[in-house]
This record gives C-alpha cells, sequence and structure tokens, in this order.
C-alpha cells in the first residue's frame, strides 16, 4: 500500500530522479533575468523532461492553469537588502503547502555561520510537521557563513549533506564538490537522494552538462538548477539535453547537440 509521501514524490521525481528549476529567487533578488515571468518558464519547460520546479507560495498562487510537474513550495527566505542575507526564515506551513496544492516543501538551511542554530531549529521543525503530513521536504544544505573558507570542501559539503537527511529530510540539494571521486563520498554519507545546486551562470552550456554527467555518475538523483536553466536562451533545450543526461545515461557531448 502506498502513503501520502510515496504519492507525492512520484510527481516531484520520475523513476527516482529529479530534474528542477528552483525559482525561489525573487524574494531574495528580485525579478532577475530570466524570472522576470517564472510562470512563462514552467509552461515552457514542462514537456521537455522536467519533473518539477520550486517556487514561492506567491508564484504557486498566481498559476494561470495546473502544472504537468511536481511543484514544491518555498518556505525559508531572505533578501539581498538585509544585513543578515544568510539568515532565512520561515514564511509558511506545511498546513500551508497542502492547502496551495504543494506537492512538496523547500527550505534553505545555511550550515557555518551565526545563524545556523536557528535555521536548524527551523529544519526540524518543518521536518516533524511533513512527516505528520506525509509531505516530501526538500533541505537545501549549503556550507555558508564566516566558519566556511572552502563552501566545496569535500569534508565540509558531505557534513552538511548528512545535516539534512539526519534532521529528516526526504532530498538533499547541495553543491557539487568538482569531482567524481570526492561527490561519491558524499552520496554514499547521505542516506537519502541528493541533488545538485547548479550555482552561478555558468560560462557555457558543456560546463553544466558535464557537471551533470559528473554528478549522476558519482551517484546523485538528479539536478536543481535555476539561473543555468530559466536565465539560458533557450531554457526548454537545456532542460531536454539535462533529461538526456540524468533519465537516458546520454553522455554531455551527445547532450549538448540537443540544444543546438
Amino acid at each position: 500500500m502506498v502513503s501520502g509521501a510515496q504519492i507525492r514524490l512520484n510527481r516531484i521525481l520520475r523513476d527516482g530522479k529529479m530534474l528542477c528549476i528552483p525559482m525561489d529567487h525573487g524574494i531574495s533578488n528580485g525579478p532577475i533575468e530570466g524570472l522576470e515571468d517564472p510562470h512563462s518558464i514552467i509552461y515552457k519547460c514542462e514537456d521537455h523532461g522536467l519533473t518539477s520546479v520550486i517556487i514561492n507560495k506567491g508564484i504557486l498562487k498566481t498559476l494561470p492553469k495546473p502544472t504537468k510537474i511536481g511543484i514544491l513550495v518555498h518556505f525559508s527566505s531572505s533578501t539581498s537588502l538585509s544585513s543578515f542575507p544568510n539568515r532565512k526564515m520561515l514564511t509558511g506551513s506545511v498546513e500551508e503547502a497542502i492547502r496551495l496544492g504543494a506537492d512538496g516543501v523547500s527550505l534553505h538551511i545555511n550550515i557555518g555561520g551565526k545563524e545556523e542554530p536557528e535555521m536548524l531549529e527551523q529544519l526540524g521543525t518543518i521536518s516533524e510537521q511533513c512527516h505528520k503530513w506525509s509531505m516530501p521536504l526538500l533541505a537545501m544544505m549549503y556550507p555558508r557563513g564566516e566558519k566556511i573558507t572552502n563552501p566545496h570542501d569535500p569534508e565540509i559539503v558531505a557534513h552538511v549533506a548528512r545535516i539534512g537527511a539526519d534532521c529528516g529530510a526526504d532530498i538533499v540539494k547541495t553543491v557539487y564538490t568538482g569531482d567524481i571521486d570526492s561527490f561519491s563520498k558524499v552520496i554514499k554519507g547521505t542516506p537519502v537522494p541528493v541533488v545538485i545546486a547548479g550555482g552561478p551562470k555558468a560560462k557555457t552550456d558543456m560546463d553544466v552538462l558535464q557537471m551533470t554527467e559528473d554528478a549522476m555518475k558519482a551517484g546523485a538523483k538528479g539536478v536543481t538548477y535555476g539561473r543555468n536553466i530559466f536565465a539560458h536562451k533557450t531554457p526548454d533545450r537545456m532542460v531536454q539535453a539535462l533529461s538526456a543526461i540524468i533519465f537516458e545515461n546520454v553522455s554531455a557531448k551527445e547532450a549538448v547537440k540537443k540544444i543546438g
């Protein structure tokens, strides 16, 4: 017998893998390039291999029609205008996510700074609520703060990812360490699916696709790329190329041909 959480996860993932566009940047950075109209990006990409999106509740509430993909509503935010941009605060509850029709909840947790204790408490609280309501939880786990000198240090990334799993997240999103061997160790130490963040806009499409291929070889279960998809000149084709790598085991060199 399937559970509510399994049904919702099946809408967020496909064959246990994820190709997701995080589009929660509106609160932190405003209507940045590519996200002036987030609704259009969703509808443009949903038929090209995308499994889900991460959006703020205001974007979810204003969707003109239902989507064909899973929706995670993002409930932790800060702004670039703040004196404390790394201090993420809760902006919603699991019950609200259910009322909005979301398939899951997303939180952003920064580890390594003075704001860490508060955000860990938030993660524990929302995790308990998600478990109560059979709601999948994705935790964006980032090494970020005054105690972090190298956010891509494999030992630090492994620790940060494990925190997300140990606090009850169903999916952990974190940074890629830069090579297959070191990221394999991150995967080995994290007992839930791990997906990678895209980071800043890459210089070339091939950089994005090769990172994806390597991360999948290391054991990642997919990607959550923001600017490298929504700020792309053809976001639908980038999604198509990423889908080929993630779901069809196509190489980056072959997948880049889908972008043209």
